[in-house]
Parts: C-alpha cells; sequence; structure tokens
C-alpha cells in the first residue's frame, strides 16, 4: 500500500503534461512528502469541462465497518463502497506525482525505497484518483491501485498505485466505467525505475 509519495513539479510542467487548468497557482509550494491526511494537489473535472487544480486531502473517510478510518487506497474496484465514485466521471479526478514510496524492510528497520518514471522521462505523471466533498469544505482524495510490475514487486509484492501516461487522463476522467477501470493495470517496467 503506497503511503507516501511526492509533487514537486511546477504549475508550468503541470500545464505542459495536462494542458491548460482552472484554479492556477503561480505559487504552488512543493510537496516532498504528502502522507495520509495530508494536504495534495488534485485535478479534476469542473463544471462545463475544464480541469481545475485543487488541493485535497489525502484519505476517504472510511466505511463504518472500518470504524470510518481514512481510506487512502482503492484496491477492490467492485467495492458498493467505491462503485458510485467510479461511475460518477464527476468524481474522477488525476492526483500529478513526481514519485511515490515504498517500504523495505523488517518492522523497526524499515527504509524508503522511492520509485518514478526512468529518467529518458519528465518525472511527472499522475494516479488515477476519485474524491469527495468533504465537511468544512475541504475534499478528499484517494488513488486506485493494482497488482504491482516488476519494478515496483521486487519491494511490495501486494500492489502499487495505478500510473497514468498523459495520454490517459481523458480516458480516465471522461470514459464510461469500464474503459476507465481497464486502466487500472500495472505501469510498464521498461518506462520506470527504482530512484537512487
Amino acid at each position: 500500500m503506497c503511503n507516501l509519495y511526492s509533487m514537486t513539479a511546477s504549475v508550468d510542467e503541470m500545464k505542459k503534461l495536462f494542458g491548460p487548468f482552472e484554479g492556477e497557482r503561480d505559487n504552488l509550494p512543493t510537496f516532498d512528502e504528502i502522507y495520509p491526511g495530508k494536504p495534495a494537489p488534485v485535478l479534476r473535472r469542473a463544471e462545463g469541462g475544464a480541469l481545475r487544480l485543487e488541493i485535497m486531502e489525502w484519505g476517504f473517510p472510511g466505511p463504518a465497518a472500518a470504524r470510518g478510518r481514512p481510506v487512502t487506497n482503492i484496491r477492490n474496484l467492485a467495492s458498493p463502497f467505491w462503485r458510485s465514485a467510479l461511475n460518477r466521471t464527476d468524481r474522477r479526478c488525476v492526483v500529478p506525482v513526481t514519485r511515490f514510496c515504498e517500504w523495505e524492510g523488517e518492522k523497526g528497520s524499515k527504509r524508503k525505497v522511492w520509485f518514478g518514471l526512468h529518467e529518458e522521462h519528465d518525472p511527472l505523471f499522475a494516479f488515477a484518483g476519485l474524491w469527495r466533498p468533504g465537511e468544512g469544505g475541504v475534499p478528499y482524495m484517494a488513488f486506485l491501485t493494482c497488482d504491482p510490475n516488476e519494478v515496483v514487486g521486487a519491494v511490495h509484492p501486494k500492489a502499487m498505485p495505478v500510473m497514468l501516461r498523459a495520454s490517459d487522463v481523458p480516458t480516465w476522467l471522461d470514459s464510461e466505467t469500464a474503459t476507465a477501470c481497464a486502466l487500472a493495470v500495472p505501469y510498464a517496467d521498461a518506462d520506470m525505475r527504482r530512484l537512487p
């Protein structure tokens, strides 16, 4: 389960990859380490279809069965808890990312292992996410996970985040549910790396 990532790209770098968006912030801070419960930049469709940049808290308030504990990673796409959001294109979002972390080692001596795109690519990409309004005006988001590829699976064999290419973003945001969920597959090993 991914519970740490970074987003250090500038607004201009985000525009270059994802296209123009509303809610532009010239001074968007860098987010070196984003943990569950912390704010993070997210892009979603606004009314009229334009992309909008918002700051959201990472972690959906969980179901009663989980005592409301926040859910950060979406694994079971057939779960009734996620089905209504997945079926609504207005509740899908993309989470800009420059690298993400999995933990390696035994309990008490774990260390961070960072993953990102291959050095031939710009470091910015996105996770496929879902969002919902929150009490007090701060919305919540979580992102999808899938089976890991070999690069990530060598450290975390259970799952990895669903990584989107820029060309996948309209499909994730705007397509009917089955087409959008078909993007929940491991990212190509050749296009990513374990970061030094």
